[in-house]
């Protein structure tokens, strides 16, 4: 008994379901980077925080690397380097620092929201995908019973 085409459909199928896999990986991946970017903004808040409640002469814990601290005074609060991006870095004053900071959060606001609908798009491309494969194993069910019952009928 022929399935009539059935190969084709089950090609079909095994390329939807590579397609559903590849497009999982990607939201993986989107995932992973929108945990980093919280895990910037976090530190962005922190440093935000901190500069708001620094004074000229407090006291503060500078990192060396490798898990190494050096208590040091803050000789001058309006003297804080702040990254810009592109490996360039800027003094600005306790205000300034804190709007610099205030537009690095915004940029990885909007960055998450960015990735968030990339997201939303690839799970919506991922469950037309489902779909169109039920539909196509339904279509597969439907020709295996009327080829059953068409084998039926030849046989009376």
């Amino acid at each position: 008994m022929s399935l009539g085409g059935g190969g084709g459909a089950q090609q079909q199928l095994q390329q939807i379901a590579q397609e559903i896999e590849q497009i999982e990986e990607q939201v993986t991946a989107l995932e992973t980077e929108i945990e980093g970017l919280q895990a910037e903004k976090r530190s962005v808040d922190e440093a935000i925080e901190a500069i708001e409640t620094l004074e000229s002469g407090s006291e503060v814990q500078v990192p060396l690397g490798g898990g190494a601290f050096i208590h040091a005074e803050v000789g001058d609060i309006d003297e804080i380097v702040v990254e810009l991006g592109g490996d360039y870095a800027a003094e600005r004053d306790q205000d300034g620092a804190i709007d610099t900071l205030g537009s690095k959060k915004d940029t990885l606001d909007d960055r998450i929201e960015d990735v968030r609908e990339d997201i939303a798009e690839l799970e919506t491309e991922s469950e037309e995908l489902e779909q169109q494969a039920q539909q196509m194993q339904q279509q597969q069910m439907q020709q295996m019973q009327q080829q059953q019952m068409q084998g039926r009928d030849d046989d009376e």
